[in-house]
């Protein structure tokens, strides 16, 4: 198969957000996909995503949207898949790949897999990458450009699958790792997990501040609290389902933060300059190392 031929016949979206949307309009502009398609269980969202020309057909029917895909594309909030996994099985033909884009993967085994018929491959996805914004509306082709997107398939999984997958991400601008479930839910616990959930917590005691307090705290808004409003500005649902079914990660990592957490107010108490000095050139590398990767 040729660098611009398509990839698949029918790629259908379950679920339309930001990063479905995102991908379905990159499938089309780059002629991965012949034909794209979603089921939503919003008819509006149907809609918004015919409106706006993302996918050739919509519907609410997740039976109609299946028929005839060679890949599916899970795009609803980690929270629904074990209900999404019982409604698709059924509905898939042998050879047919499935994939997400949930940013927590044990979950995917746990809730997809065991509703999948024999011979339909499931090769799960976490594009990193993203906004604070949601809904179809705000998707964009060039959203995956040169970021990470990293896949976990199962022992065992069809080589050939994984590879089309990997393709798939490729031709959409992504650099493309593999890894096992568990290692990426410990991994993305620090690097993404972590970060909402101190960004929602320090919002969260802002907006419980007096209101005159509060007011300048927006009025006088500088890059570390303007950063942290867009990070907690995120889908509520979705991360709501992120910590939820990646908790175990999430405690352990939050569990370190804390003590790291003391040990810093510690220095402050006791104003151990050269602590707190030599804490935050160690954290300044780590900076530059994200500008080097171009993840910045």
């Amino acid at each position: 198969m040729s660098d611009t031929a398509p990839l698949f016949d029918r790629v259908a979206f379950i679920g339309i957000g930001l990063i479905g949307s995102s991908l379905a309009r990159a499938l089309t502009e780059y002629g991965i996909a012949r034909q794209v398609v979603c089921a939503d269980r919003s008819k509006d969202v149907c809609v918004k995503a015919m409106e706006l020309g993302i996918v050739d057909m919509a519907t609410t029917e997740v039976e109609v949207a299946l028929d005839g895909a060679d890949l599916v594309v899970l795009a609803t909030p980690v929270g629904s898949f074990a209900e999404v996994g019982e409604r698709i099985g059924p509905h898939l033909a042998p050879g047919t790949i499935v994939t997400d884009v949930g940013s927590v993967k044990q979950a995917v085994l746990r809730d997809i897999g065991p509703n999948l018929p024999d011979g339909v491959h499931l090769v799960p996805g976490h594009p990193v990458a993203g906004t604070e914004h949601s809904g179809p509306e705000n998707g964009f082709a060039s959203l995956f450009q040169g970021r990470w997107c990293i896949l976990t398939p199962p022992t065992g999984a069809d080589p050939q699958a994984v590879e089309k997958v990997v393709e798939m991400w490729r031709r959409v601008g992504s650099n493309v790792e593999i890894m096992e479930a568990s290692h990426h839910d410990r991994v993305l616990a620090i690097t993404s997990h972590l970060p909402h959930l101190i960004a929602y917590t320090i919002v969260g005691t802002a907006s419980d501040l007096e209101e005159d307090t509060k007011s300048e705290v927006i009025k006088f808004s500088a890059g570390g609290f303007r950063d942290f409003t867009r990070i907690a500005a995120s889908d509520p649902v979705m991360w709501r389902d992120v910590f939820l079914n990646n908790r175990e990660a999430v405690l352990e990592i939050l569990q370190r933060f804390t003590e790291d957490l003391t040990a810093l107010q510690r220095a402050i108490r006791w104003g151990e300059g050269q602590q707190l000095q030599d804490t935050f050139t160690k954290t300044r590398a780590i900076r530059r190392g994200i500008i080097d990767a171009k993840q910045a």
